[in-house]
C-alpha cells in the first residue's frame, strides 16, 4: 500500500515537472494575501450564494423604504443605484482580471500537457525502437541457433558414423587377430608335428 502511494506521488512529481515553469501565474492575482482574497471575491461573484445574498438584501433595502419604516435612501434609490454602480466598477475589472489569468494558467497548462503528451510520445517511440530491435536480435539469435542445432546434429551424425566405422575396424581387427591367431596356431602346431 505505502508502495503504491510513493509510486503515485512519484509518477504525479514526474507529470508536475512540466507545469513548473508555469507555476508564477497559478493564482490569478499573485500569491500575497491581497492576491488570493482577490481572487476568492472575484471567484464568489459568481456563485449562487452571492446571487440570492444580493437579491436578499436588495429585496430588504428597497422594501424598508417603501414600507417607510426608514427613509435612507426613497425612490428612486440613488444610494443603491451608487452601491450597484460601486460594486459594477470594482467587480468587473476583478472578474475580467480573473478571466484573464485563468485564460494564462489553462494556455500555460495546455503547453505543459502538450509536452507531456510529448515526452510520453518520445518514449513510446523508443519502447518501440528498442522492441523492434529486440525482436531483431531474437530473430537473429534464434537463427544462429537453429545453424548450431543443425551443426551439432550433423556433428553426431558423423559421430555415430565414425563410432559405428571404428566398431566395424574393431571387428575386422578382431577377426584379423582371430585368424592371425589361429593361422599362427596351426602353423606352430604344424612345425611341431
Amino acid at each position: 500500500m505505502g508502495g503504491r502511494m510513493t509510486q503515485d506521488t512519484s509518477h504525479h512529481a514526474w507529470v508536475r515537472r512540466f507545469h513548473l515553469p508555469h507555476a508564477h501565474i497559478e493564482s490569478a492575482f499573485g500569491s500575497d494575501w491581497f492576491g488570493t482574497r482577490a481572487e476568492t471575491f472575484a471567484r464568489f461573484f459568481g456563485t449562487p450564494t452571492f446571487l440570492i445574498a444580493q437579491t436578499f438584501i436588495v429585496g430588504v433595502w428597497i422594501w424598508v423604504n417603501v414600507a417607510g419604516w426608514t427613509q435612507f435612501d426613497v425612490y428612486p434609490f440613488i444610494l443603491l443605484n451608487l452601491a450597484f454602480s460601486l460594486q459594477a466598477a470594482y467587480a468587473a475589472p476583478l472578474i475580467l482580471l480573473a478571466q484573464t489569468r485563468q485564460a494564462d494558467r489553462d494556455k500555460a497548462n495546455s503547453v505543459a500537457d502538450a509536452q507531456h503528451r510529448e515526452e510520453l510520445h518520445q518514449i513510446n517511440e523508443q519502447r518501440q525502437q528498442q522492441m523492434r530491435e529486440q525482436t531483431a536480435l531474437l530473430v537473429e539469435m534464434l537463427t544462429k541457433n537453429t545453424a548450431l542445432t543443425e551443426s551439432v546434429e550433423a556433428l553426431l551424425r558423423q559421430n555415430t558414423e565414425l563410432t559405428e566405422n571404428v566398431k566395424a575396424l574393431a571387428e575386422r581387427a578382431e577377426t584379423a587377430s582371430a585368424e592371425l591367431r589361429e593361422h599362427i596356431a596351426k602353423s606352430g602346431l604344424g612345425a611341431q608335428g
